[in-house]
């Protein structure tokens, strides 16, 4: 498991796509304090009270970029500039409900903005590991009762979902057409897709999330607004995929021609719950505030029911979750409840710390 002095990613160059948004301010607050030179490369972040803006993590990093990885030529010539070494990609549009608003967006910046990383990677030398970040809806969800494996199909509903399945194909085609393993000496290059669940935790205030609806409604003196309550996601804290990213990536680095595939990083099965349980857990952190069902049968589709198998990541990788949902819970609302009063960067790196003790 990878641990905060962790020695492989000293000195490496790591270019983190999407670094402003919610996981990747946390992978870049990670990868520093392990001494990594990060290249950041996204867009504006959402708010001025998201984890990247109040930590500061953007003047701590080798580059902080303002780049759209829809531009392929840009994309190219930060590459070529900064020489990265491991690449995580994480920039998309990862809403799923705006998904219905802004389709062919969401498949632009989700399907060819993944090729113009791909290929940016495929015209540096420099790059020997890639990691490309999609989501546990690229699995064409037949609302069954056990998690998806690796092998099963990619699909997908709604826009958003359906563009992180044709994501998860384009990148095994690249894998297969310009990165195959049994070509290794070839190209040098290890790339890798993998999933998570839902993933929570401080300093996400982006829409249409349950966290920060329930935050947004708390701090507001509001009751929070439920309208999916019995959906069951398997959620997790950020530190367990951003873990598991990591620990892949070096495996990799060390074995490139035996880990160049498909991951899945999700909860304990006990982590599994409903929407509606979730947010009573919030309430109890918090220590205030109500629900409200907001049902409603004409609503926008949105999967009941998923769940990810993460046994191939147990056995290969020797990764496993290390917290339940409670504990989950209460690193998350621990932030929500601390980030106006404490240092931002000094408290994710503690929640950092005491998730690897």
């Amino acid at each position: 498991m990878i641990d905060i002095f962790n020695a492989f990613y000293h000195g490496k160059r790591v270019l983190v796509t999407g670094h402003t948004g919610f996981k990747g301010s946390w992978l870049s607050i990670w990868l520093n304090e392990l001494g990594a030179e990060i290249i950041g490369v996204a867009q504006e972040p959402f708010s001025e009270r998201d984890n990247f803006v109040l930590s500061g993590i953007g003047h701590r990093m080798k580059a902080d970029i303002r780049a759209d990885i829809c531009d392929g030529e840009r994309m190219k010539s930060i590459f070529r500039e900064y020489q990265p070494e491991i690449v995580f990609h994480l920039a998309a549009q990862p809403l799923v409900r705006l998904s219905y608003d802004i389709p062919m967006e969401t498949y632009r910046t989700n399907v060819m903005g993944t090729i113009n990383i791909l290929e940016a990677i495929r015209a540096t030398d420099s790059v020997k590991v890639g990691v490309m970040i999609t989501t546990d809806k690229c699995y064409e969800n037949k609302e069954q009762i056990w998690g998806y494996r690796e092998n099963e199909p990619m699909g997908g509903y709604d826009p958003y979902s359906s563009s992180k399945g044709a994501a998860e194909i384009a990148i095994a085609s690249w894998r297969r057409s310009f990165f195959n393993p049994e070509e290794y000496e070839k190209h040098g290059k290890s790339i890798a897709s993998v999933r998570a669940g839902n993933v929570i935790g401080g300093g996400d205030w982006a829409l249409d999330r349950i966290i920060p609806d329930c935050i947004r409604a708390l701090e507001a003196g509001k009751p929070i607004e439920i309208r999916s309550p019995q959906a069951i996601r398997p959620w997790q804290h950020v530190l367990e995929p951003l873990s598991g990213y990591m620990l892949l990536a070096e495996k990799m680095w060390h074995a490139p021609t035996e880990y160049c595939e498909g991951w899945n990083f999700g909860p304990r099965a006990e982590s599994i719950s409903t929407v509606w349980d979730v947010a009573t857990k919030v309430i109890e952190q918090y220590g205030s505030g109500e629900l409200k069902d907001l049902s409603n049968p004409d609503a926008l589709h949105e999967a009941k029911l998923l769940m990810l198998d993460i046994s191939k990541a147990k056995f290969r990788l020797g990764w496993e979750p290390r917290m339940d949902i409670d504990q989950t819970m209460a690193l998350t609302v621990d932030w929500y409840t601390r980030y106006k009063e404490k240092n931002v960067y000094d408290l994710c790196l503690e929640q950092i710390q005491e998730y690897i003790i």
